[in-house]
């Protein structure tokens, strides 16, 4: 999951003029693309954790879902179709933005933070990380 997360982040990222090496909370690296794991932290508790606690509590992923090999646990092949499809679909649910007064998708609102973080290295805005409220 933290893959998909940090992959679609890394995407909305390349859609700004920010460098996705230069980042603040990990070390920066040109093998790394950094600030897409600095935003990424704003958005798995978010997108990730409530996916997955969706999926297990609405039984749409169960024990058949996974594969054991040795010493860990992962997703066969039917419980990754059943997580990239919901995944996707929770990119595509709108939410509506307190400050924005309008609704805008999960997918948009990672953009709408890279956006932000421009305006605060512009010295226009200072950077408030995206909170969810509930």
């Amino acid at each position: 999951g933290n893959s998909m997360i940090y992959s679609t982040v890394l995407t909305e990222i390349y859609n700004t003029q920010l460098n996705p090496t230069i980042s603040y909370l990990h070390e920066p690296s040109e093998r790394r693309y950094s600030l897409a794991l600095d935003l990424s932290e704003i958005f798995k508790p978010i997108l990730m954790d409530r996916l997955i606690f969706y999926l297990v509590n609405k039984k749409m992923l169960q024990e058949k879902d996974f594969e054991q090999d040795l010493n860990y646990c992962l997703l066969n092949d039917q419980g990754r179709k059943t997580f990239i499809k919901e995944y996707d679909e929770r990119l595509k649910k709108t939410i509506k933005h307190r400050e924005l007064n309008r609704k805008v998708s999960y997918r948009r609102l990672i953009r709408l933070e890279s956006y932000k973080l421009i305006k605060h290295l512009l010295v226009t805005k200072e950077y408030k990380p995206f909170v969810m409220w509930w």
